[in-house]
């Protein structure tokens, strides 16, 4: 057979050996060039394009080199921030996936000698937060996005809100508790001892709701009654204007613990309808794919968030086909199921409840559920935004 058969046996290995990975001795990253064998790479560095590459390179070394260093780092970066996140891992984990890539930058051509002088370096540059352990050099990629950091910033304003709505609520409930104090206080009766001068004195009572006919008579028969007889009297009235006071103090003051009771659920309320996140992604929902930068196989599909990573991102599970893609919520949308189908609440003051969808408004692109789980079971709610709830799978 012919030198020149493609379908040949050997020339079938031949191309099957020169996509896969081969030795780095046998490697040149001037040419970019992979060798298979010592003696095919001795015959490249004696060729007449090895040769002038070289030549290329003598001229100015350290620009050859601060151009592989740059590539090597960035490209490193890079998978390290894609396929890791912000968390920690071993550098040699992170390595051997970059040089599974044909076509990545050798490592003898940079600037660094071994995977723990990058390492180090990375640390010193502030591009990563690295740490020696027994097991070896583990690395952490730190992320300066300005999309990542706004997301922060908003997060932390929302906790310092959150902080000082309690205090709000905290000092309302001490400020009520004070004016009921100082309400018991002015209301509670003072309590004196009947005396008179002398005998012939005449002892009168000034007492609400009927009293005036008992102090009349007790006047009219204040000569014939004995001292002892008036002691009795005032005693007995006393007794009954102290009750009757009493009566009176404790339903006001159930009326205003009942009133400051009423106002703080209010506000308890109000804050549960205006607490929102900027974050909605739950696990076992239904969402809807609307970026197209995937292509048209799941544009407008729908999948099942299966986890939710970072409150951000979530791992969606195709209905249709059954693949698994890795979504930012920017890139989904929630889906509204027939009304009687269970929905979840991604949003607000009910949010992580259950409920069954009862009605849909079209005119303001609201729902009207009903709560299933929860301490709100049974509740009615009305004018839920589409965006807030989502068909649970």
């Amino acid at each position: 057979m012919g030198k020149s058969d493609f379908l040949t046996p050997k020339a079938i290995a031949n191309r099957i050996k020169s996509k896969g990975l081969q030795k780095l001795r046998w490697y040149c990253q001037m040419c970019q060039k992979q060798c298979r064998d010592e003696n095919g790479f001795k015959c490249h560095c004696m060729s007449e394009s090895h040769q002038r590459q070289l030549l290329l390179a003598s001229e100015n070394p350290q620009q050859f080199m601060d151009y592989f260093s740059e590539e090597f780092r960035n490209d490193f970066l890079e998978l390290l921030r894609r396929r890791f996140g912000t968390k920690r891992v071993h550098n040699n984990i992170v390595y051997n996936e970059y040089i599974s890539h044909r076509e990545h930058i050798h490592m003898n051509a940079t600037q660094w000698e071994t995977l723990t002088d990058f390492t180090k370096w990375l640390g010193r540059e502030g591009l990563c937060k690295v740490d020696e352990t027994p097991k070896g050099w583990y690395i952490q990629y730190i992320d300066r996005d300005p999309e990542t950091i706004r997301r922060q910033l908003e997060l932390e304003k929302k906790k310092k809100q959150d902080l000082d709505d309690e205090e709000k609520s905290a000092k309302f409930i001490e400020e009520q508790v004070r004016r009921g104090l100082e309400g018991k206080e002015q209301e509670a009766p003072v309590f004196t001892e009947l005396s008179r001068e002398n005998d012939e004195e005449k002892v009168t009572f000034n007492l609400n709701k009927g009293a005036c006919s008992s102090a009349g008579a007790t006047s009219s028969k204040s000569s014939s009654l004995g001292p002892s007889a008036l002691k009795s009297l005032g005693s007995t009235a006393a007794v009954k204007r102290k009750e009757s006071s009493q009566s009176s103090a404790q339903s006001k003051e159930k009326k205003k613990k009942k009133s400051a009771l009423d106002e703080i659920m209010e506000i308890e309320e109000e804050k549960k309808r205006t607490s929102r996140t900027d974050y909605w992604l739950q696990p076992e929902i239904v969402v809807k794919i609307i970026t197209k930068k995937l292509g048209e196989k799941y544009h407008k599909k729908k999948g099942i968030v299966k986890e939710v990573i970072d409150k951000y991102t979530a791992v969606v599970k195709m209905i249709d086909s059954g693949d698994k893609l890795k979504l930012d919520q920017t890139h989904l949308e929630t889906v509204i199921p027939a009304p009687g189908k269970r929905i979840l609440v991604l949003n607000g003051g009910y949010r992580g409840n259950e409920g069954t969808l009862e009605s849909i408004n079209e005119k303001t692109f609201s729902a009207t559920i009903v709560i299933e789980t929860g301490p709100l079971k049974g509740r009615r709610v009305e004018g839920i935004q589409y965006e807030d709830i989502s068909k649970l799978a």
